[in-house]
């Protein structure tokens, strides 16, 4: 049931502009790195000549946390929005569909425009350093954890996002959740590892990425449980 549900939600957002965003999202993040590297490529080059592939990595793991979570938000309320526009959410709902069914396949179809961007973002930062000829030992593992890790991790922020955006009508709220989340983000290295705008960070007390990630799959799905519940227990308009 769900499956089809997830067929259905994929017709409705086709050509529509979330698709753009999908794209964007690594587009401008590669793009800003090749500003940067443009801009000072004999200075960084020089300054990180040890390891040019770790400084670049590190460079582009910076912006990673506060694109993600803006993108986040953006994807969940248009995501969501759809039905609210369309005024359908008591049509949807008054078929023989189960709300968990509805909910899921809605985080599933978020899920996997993410996803989406994690590839292009990985095949972006291996076509950009290669054509900065950071050297042909390309670190594909650590270009991996890059792309998909911080995704991951930002799971609590995408059950947040999506259960707000789906229970409220007005997307105000979900947004500016969504835009504060972005902005604290840039400030929470210094934050407890349980802070949830943390976890795309990927830094933590004990030093290991692996640990914001399966923390992010914890909570995440602790939160989507509780906004599943919620969702099935309301009426919605």
């Amino acid at each position: 049931m769900m499956f089809r549900m997830l067929a259905a939600d994929f017709l409705k957002i086709r050509r529509k502009a979330i698709w753009f965003l999908i794209f964007l999202g690594p587009v401008g993040v590669i793009a800003l790195q090749a500003a940067n590297y443009g801009l000072r490529y004999d200075y960084l080059m020089e300054k990180y000549a040890a390891n040019p592939w770790g400084a670049f990595l590190g460079n582009i793991q910076f912006l990673l946390p506060v694109t993600i979570l803006l993108g986040i938000a953006i994807i969940a309320s248009m995501v969501a929005n759809i039905e609210h526009r369309m005024n359908s959410w008591k049509q949807l709902l008054a078929l023989p569909l189960s709300r968990t069914a509805v909910f899921s396949a809605k985080f599933v179809l978020c899920v996997l425009m993410l996803l989406v961007s994690c590839i292009l973002l990985g095949i972006g930062i291996v076509g950009l350093g290669l054509v900065l000829k950071l050297g042909t030992d390309v670190p594909l593992d650590n270009i991996a954890k890059l792309s998909f890790y911080p995704v991951i991790a930002a799971f609590p922020a995408l059950a947040l996002q999506l259960w707000l955006s789906v229970t409220l009508r007005n997307q105000a709220l979900p947004l500016t959740v969504g835009i504060f989340g972005g902005v604290l983000s840039m400030y929470a290295a210094r934050m407890p590892d349980w802070f949830l705008w943390k976890l795309p960070l990927l830094t933590n007390e004990a030093g290991k990425p692996e640990y914001s990630v399966f923390a992010g799959l914890a909570v995440g799905t602790v939160i989507f449980a509780v906004g599943l519940i919620h969702f099935t227990r309301r009426d919605v308009n």
